[in-house]
């Protein structure tokens, strides 16, 4: 059986997310002394001192990064971490540990990635990401796809530098996976647009919901007048 030829290619399009302001950080440290490494983890429940809830019933826990970039820690007090990956501010917090403990091991990850999906998708919502390394198309397999009438064509809106941009993408093109944009941002929106056979399908079932909701509103009038007899 003639199968074809495994492809590859080098990935260097992937720039890891960085640290900014109203980000919410955890931080882990585990050391030979667990039970005192263990007031940052404690703090964990606490986002600078007050509760933070992001979703009904799952509230996330962290240390946010104020105006100035930075974040309030035991011991430590005012530490810069906006400017920062989480793989850097991890070797930053464990090269200042070392002062307080013995062998410390820091793992830090950003709890408040999250990207919005709308449009012409099955689910639309906004979905919270664990994995910094999240591509557009996993993206959209979270939010169930696009639908059968939607256009390959969408629109990525990135914030960055003060400035909105909205991003064409082609999800028929083979260059989506080299693309600067392949994965995403912190913040980021993806809009599925639907193509003109769904609005077609809209508009010719609107004469017939009219004369429903018409028919309804005359109903609701009648019984209107004879209960208030």
């Amino acid at each position: 059986m003639n199968t074809a030829a495994p492809s590859q290619e080098m990935v260097n399009n992937y720039s890891p997310l960085i640290i900014q302001p109203a980000d919410i950080l955890a931080v882990n440290v585990n050391s030979r002394t667990p039970e005192s490494s263990n007031i940052f983890n404690y703090n964990l429940n606490r986002v600078n001192g007050s509760n933070f809830d992001n979703s009904p019933g799952n509230p996330v826990t962290g240390y946010q990064v104020d105006n100035d970039g930075n974040i309030q820690l035991p011991l430590l007090g005012n530490f810069k971490a906006a400017g920062l990956t989480t793989s850097q501010l991890a070797i930053k917090l464990r090269d200042k540990l070392v002062d307080f403990y013995k062998d410390p091991v820091v793992n830090v990850r950003m709890v408040n990635f999250k990207v919005a999906i709308y449009g012409d998708v099955q689910r639309p919502n906004i979905y919270t990401l664990q994995n910094e390394r999240t591509t557009i198309t996993q993206a959209l397999s979270l939010a169930g796809d696009l639908n059968i009438t939607a256009l390959r064509n969408i629109f990525l809106i990135r914030e960055q530098d003060g400035k909105r941009q909205f991003i064409p993408i082609d999800l028929t093109s083979k260059k989506l996976f080299e693309s600067p944009y392949y994965y995403l941002k912190n913040n980021d929106e993806i809009f599925v647009q639907a193509d003109k056979t769904k609005y077609a399908a809209v508009n010719r079932n609107y004469p017939t919901w009219s004369l429903i909701l018409s028919g309804l509103s005359i109903i609701a009038i009648v019984l209107s007048n004879i209960y208030r007899r």
